[in-house]
């Protein structure tokens, strides 16, 4: 049974996500479907390339993955099919699979709009599932669309480093209101050159160790890791980060449901 994962910023206050699996399943019913999120902040690019990098390589090769993140972002008259590193994507074309992979894709196509095409998520939907049966049965991925297509770039942020310091911005805040910053362990490394450090979230609250996990710290106490995905994570031992510093993400035009209001967006790393 061959599998299909399916994110998306619609949330799941309405009948989007059934209407997407609905159609999903009346197109081929043999997929076996599988929720990653569909809480992506509105229009948030650097939420959703974080959650999508981190989770396509635990499935098995040749898994399909329908993304429908921000698919009006632009006025195109395709979509995109990619095959990267034995996963097979299924997306708008507006620039969020370059911040995925960071870099261009193994192979992609674009599948054209049929003429009358109105574009809504159920034609999209349809179009993109169509284009993976297609390849269950055998097609060529360059057979389904134009193999020579530009497709649009994006790129995730880079955290800003001088030699006194490295400041990242926020990608995502979790479930558990951890504060996940897009400052890769290697890049901290790089900065920090061996010297001490001092994480800053307030001006009377920072950290200067970096733990290896929640335990390391007593209850209620706040600590500073590397997660599984590589990046580094503010969180409080059974407590919540984000409101006690003061912390929200970058949204975009939207706003996360766990804040009402903005206050700082990135986390600066100090060394000495």
């Amino acid at each position: 049974m061959p599998i299909l994962t399916f994110t998306s910023d619609f949330g799941s206050s309405d009948h989007l996500v059934g209407g997407v699996k609905g159609e999903i399943l009346k197109l081929n019913e043999g997929f076996q479907i599988i929720d990653i999120t569909h809480d992506i902040i509105p229009y948030n690019f650097m939420q959703a390339a974080y959650v999508c990098r981190n989770i396509f390589s635990a499935f098995p090769p040749e898994s399909f993955h329908l993304v429908l993140v921000n698919a009006f972002d632009s006025n195109l008259n395709h979509l995109l099919l990619v095959r990267h590193k034995g996963q097979i994507l299924g997306m708008p074309d507006n620039g969020l699979i370059t911040m995925v992979l960071n870099g261009l894709p193994d192979e992609v196509v674009a599948i054209p709009f049929p003429p009358g095409f109105k574009k809504n998520i159920r034609n999209f939907t349809s179009l993109l599932v169509e284009a993976f049966s297609a390849l269950l049965s055998g097609v060529k991925l360059e057979k389904l669309g134009n193999a020579s297509i530009a497709i649009q770039e994006k790129h995730l942020m880079k955290p800003f480093a001088s030699d006194q310091y490295i400041e990242g911005q926020i990608l995502m805040i979790d479930r558990f209101l951890n504060v996940i910053i897009n400052i890769t362990q290697e890049e901290f490394e790089q900065s920090r050159r061996g010297r001490s450090f001092k994480i800053v979230l307030l001006r009377d609250a920072f950290i200067e160790k970096i733990s290896d996990h929640y335990a390391d710290v007593p209850e209620g106490e706040k600590l500073a890791f590397f997660n599984e995905a590589g990046y580094l994570e503010i969180a409080v031992n059974k407590g919540y980060a984000a409101p006690l510093f003061g912390l929200g993400e970058f949204s975009g035009s939207g706003q996360h449901h766990h804040e009402k209001r903005q206050y700082y967006q990135t986390v600066k790393v100090f060394f000495e």
